[in-house]
């Protein structure tokens, strides 16, 4: 009776598990679908972005859009040889191009927000409050004092507070900035350009992954174009 009672419950055990490993497949594939999803909607991005009129931004984001969709060529690449297929690839040498080619899209795209930010810099100081502004300062600082040295402490100020002024005044930006720069540390950990712990790569995916999800839910939100 006893063994009886073990061989059922062993079955049991094994049957349960079978459908676990079934549900994490299942899982998997979907979450695969959903990346060749994504590869296709950068692929139709960057055939959008390459008409844009500036120049600066039509090479970024197309680029970073082509660069991601490498990174999703090499991503289920390496998912198909954990199910089985394509068994003969290199998994290492194919998970180092995936981080590559993402890392390569995250530094474009901050190259992207960093010309948003210079851009509304110059747009700022054009503006005849803002020059009347720093006509006043200048005023309040005697001639003899203002050497070469002080003058660039000056307009360091003066630009690290024009640009907390642009990112506050533009959450989209901000977040986007910010998105990327918590997801730049996965990445760098991975190729060892700049080791970290795994609680940092946690948190700041956590941080990445809850900005993207606020973006999704406010449109408005989402940086453009």
């Amino acid at each position: 009776m006893f063994l009886n009672h073990m061989l059922k419950n062993r079955a049991g055990y094994e049957q349960l598990a079978k459908k676990l490993k079934q549900l994490e497949l299942n899982m998997s594939t979907g979450r695969k679908l959903f990346r060749l999803g994504n590869m296709i909607h950068a692929v139709e991005t960057a055939r959008k972005t390459y008409q844009l009129s500036d120049p600066v931004l039509r090479f970024c984001l197309t680029v970073s859009s082509l660069t991601r969709v490498a990174y999703f060529v090499c991503d289920n690449i390496l998912w198909a040889r954990s199910i089985g297929f394509l068994s003969s690839i290199d998994k290492e040498r194919w998970s180092l191009r995936a981080s590559k080619y993402y890392f390569a899209s995250l530094l474009i795209t901050l190259v992207r927000d960093l010309y948003e930010v210079v851009q509304q810099m110059d747009q700022k100081r054009q503006d005849p409050k803002q020059q009347k502004v720093n006509r006043h300062r200048e005023q309040n600082h005697p001639q003899e004092s203002r050497n070469r040295e002080h003058i660039m402490e000056v307009n360091f100020l003066l630009s690290f507070m024009l640009i907390l002024h642009i990112l506050k005044s533009n959450p989209p930006l901000l977040m986007d900035l910010v998105k990327n720069l918590c997801d730049l540390f996965g990445p760098l950990d991975r190729l060892s350009v700049y080791k970290t712990s795994p609680a940092v790569v946690g948190l700041c995916g956590f941080i990445s992954s809850s900005l993207g999800i606020l973006t999704v839910a406010q449109p408005v939100l989402r940086l453009k174009p």
